[in-house]
């Protein structure tokens, strides 16, 4: 089964990567398939290490090699709750989450609050965090000043320069005169409280309530809901994922 390749990657590439961002296998998953002789390059058994050099090699893999049902969970990551490595009494998501096996793909910190999402499918990491891909991410968030000039935060979209980072909002709305919604195509840390800062405006809650077409709807901190059907289906499309 020949695999395609994306004008986006860069080569030389990993073929255990290259593998994973076709979406076929985690890079654990390629490994194995390639340590299991079920993986050719260019003719040949591939072997660990092996790298994909232009997109004229031809990468195959054994037919009948097929995918586990991986698991996508969207979860209302509550204040207070730490999505990776707690620390001194913190609490995890993974511990009051209550779906064992899934980890959280990317962060929201302590003080923040809203959508993430969890699984047990490793391929999704990359494809969801990776700068290139530019996916969107929605936050709605509360100040506490008043803003005054709703001009003010255009500035957000033309780029903030913060510790030597510059940091860009996609869009800006304002909602109301301490409310606004926010998108971003960046993930960088605590991005959205830095650049209102840098404005004057002090974070009062911040809570995501979008991932690409994934939405928070009416979950309330704590609970989650499975995406199954059309809602996987097309959720798996729209990162190159079946």
């Amino acid at each position: 089964m020949a695999q395609s390749h994306s004008p986006k990657f860069e080569y030389p590439i990993r073929l255990n990567r290259f593998l994973a961002l076709q979406g076929l296998a985690t890079r654990r998953g390629a490994d194995k398939l390639i340590t299991d002789g079920q993986v050719t390059l260019n003719g040949k058994r591939a072997l660990l290490g092996d790298k994909v050099v232009s997109p004229q090699d031809k990468v195959q893999i054994q037919k009948g090699v097929t995918q586990r049902d991986y698991r996508y969970v969207l979860y209302y990551k509550p204040r207070r709750i730490i999505s990776h490595s707690p620390q001194n009494g913190e609490r995890s998501i993974e511990m009051v989450s209550g779906y064992k096996g899934c980890f959280p793909v990317g962060r929201l910190d302590k003080d923040s609050e809203g959508l993430i999402l969890l699984t047990d499918d490793g391929r999704v990491t990359e494809r969801l965090l990776h700068p290139r891909f530019e996916h969107e991410k929605e936050y709605l968030v509360s100040v506490k000043e008043e803003i005054r000039d709703p001009r003010k935060l255009n500035v957000l979209m033309q780029g903030i320069i913060d510790e030597g980072e510059k940091l860009t909002a996609k869009k800006v709305t304002l909602i109301s005169t301490k409310t606004i919604d926010i998108v971003l195509t960046e993930g960088k840390k605590h991005q959205v409280r830095r650049m209102l800062l840098s404005l004057g405006y002090t974070v009062t809650q911040l809570t995501r309530i979008r991932i690409m077409g994934l939405h928070l709807g009416k979950l309330k901190p704590g609970e989650a809901r499975e995406l199954h059907g059309l809602a996987r289906k097309n959720f798996l499309a729209s990162i190159g994922l079946k």
